[in-house]
């Protein structure tokens, strides 16, 4: 690919947390490659296939090149952005003046959280139009992380990740990092550091409900039933305390309402919770031993446990293992990143207790902003002040969140449903309006996403490596012309070269950096401090007393613990072959995003498939390759099924992302569509947990019949 007519220019991915470092090769202006960045000073070398599928990503033909606006007949044409403006303000202020900003709503997508410009664009046009009623993919996979962080730390943001450079023992629940990199911890190649752990004679758990990718020979993978964790892990430190493994100092020094949580977790020794774990008495015990024993020990846990029906209460247990073990804030313990801005811990301080307030649909709150997004088809369809016009920015809610068919018939009655996106998705083919937006090597970007999350603190500056294709604009400049339109401030009123990193240099302001200096450095990236121990309990916790609340009182308030007890009774009471769904990680997909690239799933994709442990599928008649219908209490779907002796008898997993086969404009995924996952998961009142809004997406009942 080198060659005197080919340049090279410095960026980085946008898929995930480690913002890895590439080298986009431009040659007449266009994107011809992408290739991991060797020279990066944190990332070296490492970009992994998802990160490198931007540029088919970037050069698809089915990209949203034109503002977009659906005819009567269903079908889109082409028009400028001075119309789609125009027209879109126009019916906003309709809209405003018979119904007022209650009828007004969003839904932010993922890719919005590596997008350093995109985010505050938006909630700056959606504050000024007065929308209170916001939701977020992050009720789909994380806001449960939020809420602990709220109930122990008095902070949304703190999220102390492993010292994988030190730990003697390292206990991953519920993720794959082979295949999904981590989350809520930026680190570039993730198996390298896993495997240092070993090679210095440390040890690796994972707790899962199959044998993952990640394992290797030297790991142990602890299978556990589905939805299950809380009872582990309470019974692990019901075993810490009893056998005497706390360290007590750092309890007497630290904590709070340490009394109330031992209370809790003793009501679930190893002998109680064996069965319904899935796992003998002895070797729950002998896990605790092995995590309290340890010179030093660490602990993360991720979608697989977001996303069950206590994710919340998975995380205050999981940071309770690592605190009360002494390992918080200790030398190959968990530690908090500061990053480029230690000013992040105060500005997420909240009192969750505020964020709750009665609706129609029960006791519920918001989070970060953000309502329960399995609540959007409801706010739709309320008799009272229902939500008339929707705003989806990078997201696909249709597709991504439980109850596809009753979303798609509560968006049909929107009144205006504006996307703005990289293509016209399954969500854009309803929508009145697709505005096209750049990509991230057509844009001015930093890699905020990380921040306090990152193994070896960085920040980067990229600027646009090639000029935007068609008409694509960022989303700074979407709205800022919306804004412009209906009289509200605007970036634009600067002009149309505006100051866009003006927030990001008074954060950066804190490390003594602006974005110039960086943009001056090599790979136009600073390396920061490495996280160290020392300053955890003085600087990071928010709470009012300054230490660590070990039972939060809003926990019990609000009846997260009561629900404890009653789905332990209910797993006690279940079926002895019952089918629980679990979610399977594709290594060549992320979320829906890859669907619509031939050279990836041609290479690596296959359609969804069940997978199933054999004796599950030997018991219902069903061997590898059958077509099997898979019912829910919320929905059904047709995949084929394959067998995996990985699984824990009883789980079946099945991969999300699929169920593009009413979107035309995708033209690769529309031709292999594939089942939606999601059409099986629950949706509106019940379906999410509470102190979290966080949707129940795994360790759903399933019946699975030939079909």
């Amino acid at each position: 690919m080198e060659g005197d007519c080919v340049k090279e220019a410095s960026t980085y991915c946008r898929v995930c947390e480690p913002s890895c470092g590439l080298v986009a090769q431009i040659e007449e202006g266009e994107l011809v490659g992408l290739k991991p960045d060797k020279a990066h000073p944190v990332t070296q070398g490492f970009a992994c296939n998802k990160g490198l599928a931007g540029l088919e990503l970037h050069r698809d033909p089915d990209r949203c090149n034109d503002p977009e606006r659906r005819r009567a007949d269903g079908s889109f044409e082409r028009i400028s952005w001075d119309t789609a403006i125009s027209e879109i303000a126009e019916r906003i202020q309709e809209i405003d003046q018979r119904h007022g900003s209650g009828a007004f709503g969003s839904y932010i997508g993922n890719p919005i959280a590596f997008n350093a410009l995109g985010g505050p664009a938006t909630i700056s046009f959606l504050r000024q139009l007065g929308v209170q009623r916001n939701f977020s993919s992050g009720t789909q996979d994380c806001t449960n992380k939020f809420a602990g962080s709220e109930g122990v730390y008095g902070t949304s943001t703190c999220h102390p990740i492993p010292d994988f450079d030190h730990t003697d023992y390292l206990l991953i629940l519920g993720s794959n990092p082979q295949v999904s990199r981590m989350s809520f911890i930026s680190i570039a190649d993730p198996m390298r550091r896993i495997k240092d752990i070993q090679k210095r004679g440390g040890t690796v758990r994972y707790i899962n409900s199959r044998t993952i990718e990640s394992a290797s020979d030297s790991d142990e993978v602890i299978l556990v039933r589905p939805d299950t964790d809380v009872y582990l892990l309470a019974a692990l430190l019901c075993e810490i305390a009893d056998s005497g493994r706390m360290n007590q100092a750092v309890i007497r020094d630290h904590a709070t309402r340490i009394d109330e949580l031992l209370a809790f977790v003793r009501q679930y020794p190893a002998q109680r919770v064996a069965e319904i774990v899935g796992l003998p008495a002895e070797r729950i015990i002998a896990l605790a031993h092995e995590f309290a024993d340890a010179r030093s020990a660490s602990a993360t846990m991720s979608t697989g446990l977001n996303m069950g029906r206590q994710g919340t209460i998975a995380y205050w247990l999981t940071q309770m293992l690592v605190f009360v073990t002494g390992n918080l804030d200790h030398r190959g313990g968990n530690l908090y990143a500061t990053g480029f801005y230690p000013d992040a811990p105060r500005t997420g301080r909240r009192d969750a207790r505020r964020d709750f307030f009665e609706s129609p649909w029960g006791r519920i709150r918001t989070i970060r902003g953000s309502l329960p997004g399995n609540l959007i088809a409801d706010f739709i369809d309320a008799e009272e002040e229902p939500i008339r016009a929707l705003f989806v920015v990078s997201g696909n809610p249709l597709l991504t969140v439980g109850g596809e068919s009753r979303m798609r018939e509560a968006f049909e009655k929107l009144e205006l449903l504006v996307t703005v996106d990289l293509y016209r998705n399954a969500t854009g083919q309803l929508a009145d309006y697709v505005l096209p937006a750049t990509d991230g090597f057509e844009r001015h970007d930093l890699n905020l996403c990380g921040l306090g999350l990152q193994h070896r603190p960085f920040v980067q500056v990229a600027e646009p490596v090639v000029v935007p294709r068609g008409q694509r604009k960022p989303e700074w400049w979407i709205f800022g012309k919306l804004e412009q339109a209906l009289g509200y401030r605007s970036i634009l009123d600067h002009g149309e070269t505006p100051p866009l990193f003006s927030r990001l240099d008074h954060m950066l302001s804190r490390v003594g950096l602006t974005t110039d200096e960086i943009k001056q450095a090599d790979r136009q990236t600073v390396a920061l401090d490495m996280p160290e121990p020392g300053d955890f309990y003085e600087r990071v916790i928010q709470t009012e007393d300054g230490r660590v609340d070990c039972c939060p009182p809003y926990f019990r308030e609000e009846g997260a613990m009561d629900r404890v007890e009653t789905i332990f009774e209910e797993l006690a009471s279940e079926p002895a072959d019952q089918l629980k769904l679990i979610s399977k990680r594709e290594p060549s997909m992320h979320n829906s995003w890859f669907q619509n690239l031939p050279k990836v799933r041609g290479r690596h994709h296959r359609e969804p498939r069940l997978w199933m442990h054999p004796e599950d599928a030997s018991c219902r008649g069903l061997k590898e390759g059958d077509r099997v219908r898979v019912r829910s209490e919320s929905g059904e779907i047709e995949v084929a099924v394959a067998l995996d002796k990985g699984l824990v008898r009883g789980a079946a997993a099945l991969p999300h992302g699929g169920g593009n086969g009413k979107t035309p404009a995708l033209r690769f995924a529309s031709e292999k569509p594939g089942a939606n996952a999601n059409a099986l998961l629950p949706s509106g009142p019940g379906s999410f947990e509470p102190i979290s809004c966080q949707a129940f997406m795994t360790g759903i009942p399933i019946e699975v019949s030939p079909a």
